[in-house]
């Protein structure tokens, strides 16, 4: 099998806490063949000296702000032909790449990978947040985040980045213009990310994430009424 380069990118923002375990999960991922990009947003703590300590890493400046801004500046930086993504406070098992790899190589047809996730608490005395569904702790799921997508870096090029005036909601948005522009997904059906749950995740905003998903609904009907009169 060949070992195309996989691009592997952290945004963090003051991230010192969780940072080393969310690094040394790609370092431990069984396939070798690995760059790791963490685009750092001005952090004020540790982040930067926990980066640099890993001659695995190229540390980048964010220049301008917003999580989708810190996704584009990775992939504008990638070297690898396949792009991968992982929140500063998540963690991979050391799978993840090795399987999804293995079935794009052997599947050219197919674009992108997907797979599968748990919700973890970030702390296990730690309360459940306001509005996030205590059944969904520990429970499989089908993980249609960046956190578990393996994708070519052409299709970027194809369907655009990450739009950078959404301030939740960019990577549904994203996933949504593959699904209209006919990207091909496969779903890998094993866990390969424990996503933690805590009173800081970014799409917490219930009332932003809302406008934000309405308004990506609304394009998104209105893209499939354009490709159908084309």
């Amino acid at each position: 099998m060949s070992q195309p380069l996989v691009s592997v990118i952290i945004a963090v923002q003051n991230g010192e806490q969780y940072l080393n375990q969310a690094i040394n999960s790609i370092v431990a991922q069984t396939y070798p063949n690995v760059e790791i990009l963490v685009v750092d947003g001005k952090s004020t703590d540790q982040t930067e000296a926990i980066a640099k300590s890993y001659p695995q890493v190229r540390y980048l400046h964010q220049t301008a702000k917003g999580l989708s801004d810190a996704w584009n500046t990775g992939i504008n930086a990638a070297k690898g032909e396949m792009i991968a993504f992982l929140d500063h406070d998540d963690y991979w098992t050391p799978n993840k790449l090795a399987l999804q790899v293995e079935y794009l190589i052997q599947h050219p047809e197919v674009q992108s990978a997907i797979a599968h996730f748990c919700f973890i608490l970030a702390h296990p005395d730690q309360s459940i947040p306001t509005g996030f569904k205590p059944q969904l702790l520990q429970k499989k799921l089908i993980g249609r985040i960046p956190g578990t997508l393996l994708v070519y870096k052409t299709v970027f090029d194809y369907i655009g980045q990450f739009d950078t005036n959404l301030k939740i909601a960019s990577d549904v948005d994203w996933f949504t213009r593959a699904k209209d522009q006919n990207i091909s997904l496969v779903v890998i059906p094993e866990v390969v990310l424990y996503k933690r749950v805590h009173n800081n995740n970014l799409s917490s905003n219930a009332l932003v994430n809302n406008q934000e998903l309405l308004g990506i609904l609304k394009q998104s009907i209105a893209r499939q009424r354009n490709n159908q009169i084309s």
